[in-house]
């Protein structure tokens, strides 16, 4: 774009530090909260990718989680031992067995939200037209997938 200066490397690397930082902080929050719900954070992703409405197969978790399906298993045995999902034969092919979100794992879904929101304190000195300016500045930002 013409007449868009573009950002110095000091500026850049100034904001980099910060968002590990940031990033850092968060992790240790949320991993912390999750512990005090009796999951892992690997668990706790997990569950979150789920959507109660509509039972998928392990295959589509490994794919959201981008793994490898021998990498689900385990997780998907701790949810089930924890009574948070269940894993159902899909009737329209007997040979695939669907993951389903229990209702204590709709709960505990709800209370990730939760704790995602509250962990979100961390920004609290920013006011709502700050924190929609930081959202649309964090969406233009490009990570690689």
């Amino acid at each position: 774009m013409a007449g868009v200066q573009a950002p110095s490397p000091d500026l850049a690397g100034e904001i980099t530090g910060q968002l590990l930082d940031i990033g850092y902080a968060l992790r240790q929050r949320l991993d912390a909260e999750v512990a005090r719900l009796g999951l892992t954070p690997a668990t706790a992703r997990a569950l979150s990718e789920l959507d109660p409405d509509r039972p998928s197969p392990a295959r589509d978790l490994a794919l959201q989680l981008d793994c490898d399906r021998s990498n689900v298993t385990p997780l998907v045995d701790r949810l089930e031992e924890a009574g948070l999902v269940e894993r159902r034969v899909d009737p329209e092919d007997r040979r695939v067995k669907t993951l389903v979100v229990t209702e204590a794992g709709r709960r505990m879904q709800a209370r990730l939200h939760r704790v995602l929101a509250e962990c979100g304190a961390i920004l609290g000195d920013l006011d709502e037209a700050e924190l929609r300016v930081l959202r649309d500045a964090l969406a233009k930002v490009a990570i690689p997938q």
